[in-house]
């Protein structure tokens, strides 16, 4: 069990001290559930009247610990912020011991480097360099070829197919798939859906098409400090690499089509899915459950609310909702008048009813 004192906590939270500094913490919880070690969080008033006397509690700005009785409190000028240090402080890690666990297989031609951890049943195939201080948890398979960076987590059942590249401080959830064929095929002649694109939906003929596989020989490459969610499954490319930038952040069940590439710092929702060759660009904010056709390109700085689908081009710096996606403020103008079009459909019936009544006796 780590403890740290409210000092030290405060001091590594970049954050104001009051009271008692040599209280010791183990963890966080909060407020009515705060017992002792624990350090409560209660960042706004409403939460803190829950609080137990002779505590420790982080609040926000302003807040006075004497009207609680507390023993210590540490001011939060940002508060998630603060629960990101925070969180970090008290979190554990995963239990995967130092060394290479008896029950991995490992390929004679992989390089593992120095302070690396390799828990139990791991296979890792031919040619794969694995960077200092990496951790692979039990049951992931990594393929011949593929570069993992420095520091690099790597957590239960995640498969990395062959010739991936993946960057220092990745954080990788368990199950994800990184580096699967991509969803690419193509008929003899021309298919039903060329043909609907073609004609914007109209169809000559129906007749029987089978399916010819496009088999995928580029690469996923992934930068640094990226996070993979679980179950997320990102495709390698037809030819070129599927990339994911700098600082990335992907959602559990996330899936990322072949041939995308996604910009830095962008956060990418649970049960986003982005079709193939698709461009978006740095720092767009995709939230759950958005879909971005493929061949499209999203600008930088782009926010997607829930569900919105994506059909063309969004330029940058664009907060849009909906299907087909708009501006947010257009869509809830357009929400608006829906919800009105139950009462403008009785007027609409109640003046019909007047202009009838009028034409009958003229």
């Amino acid at each position: 069990m780590h403890e740290v004192t409210i000092s030290d906590l405060a001091r590594a939270l970049d954050a104001q001290l009051w009271g008692d500094g040599a209280m010791r913490v183990h963890g966080a919880a909060e407020p009515a559930q705060c017992g002792p070690g624990q350090i409560a969080l209660a960042m706004a008033p409403k939460y803190a009247e829950a609080l137990k006397p002779g505590s420790a509690a982080i609040l926000a700005q302003g807040m006075n610990p004497e009207d609680y009785g507390l023993a210590a409190a540490i001011f939060a000028p940002r508060p998630r912020l603060v629960m990101a240090g925070l969180t970090r402080s008290f979190d554990p890690g995963p239990d995967i011991a130092p060394g290479i666990h008896d029950s991995a297989v490992i390929d004679p031609g992989a390089e593992i480097a120095e302070g690396a951890a390799i828990g139990p049943f791991v296979v890792i195939g031919a040619d794969v360099r694995i960077g200092p201080e990496a951790r692979i948890a039990s049951h992931v398979s990594i393929a011949r070829g593929t570069q993992i960076g420095a520091r690099a987590l790597i957590l239960q059942g995640a498969r990395i197919q062959h010739g991936i590249t993946i960057g220092d401080d990745v954080v990788i959830q368990p199950g994800a798939i990184i580096g699967s064929d991509g969803f690419s095929f193509v008929t003899p002649e021309e298919s039903g859906v060329e043909e609907i694109r073609r004609t914007v939906g109209k169809r000559a003929e129906i007749r029987k098409q089978s399916w010819e596989r496009i088999h995928s020989l580029g690469t996923v490459e992934i930068g640094d400090n990226v996070e993979i969610g679980a179950g997320a499954a990102i495709d390698r490319g037809t030819i070129r690499a599927t990339r994911i930038g700098n600082g990335t952040k992907l959602d559990n069940l996330v899936h990322i089509g072949h041939n995308v590439i996604v910009g830095d710092d962008c956060l990418i929702c649970g049960q986003v899915g982005i079709a193939g060759s698709s461009v978006i660009g740095d720092r767009v904010v995709l939230a759950g459950q958005c879909g971005v056709s493929d061949n499209i390109t999203v600008g930088d700085d782009v926010i997607a609310g829930g569900a919105t689908k994506i059909f063309s081009r969004v330029p940058a710096g664009r907060v849009i909702l909906g299907s087909p996606a708009v501006e947010m403020t257009t869509r809830m103008e357009m929400d608006r008048a829906a919800r009105r079009l139950p009462r403008l459909a009785e007027k609409v019936a109640k003046l019909q009813k007047t202009v009838t009544s009028l034409l009958d006796k003229a």
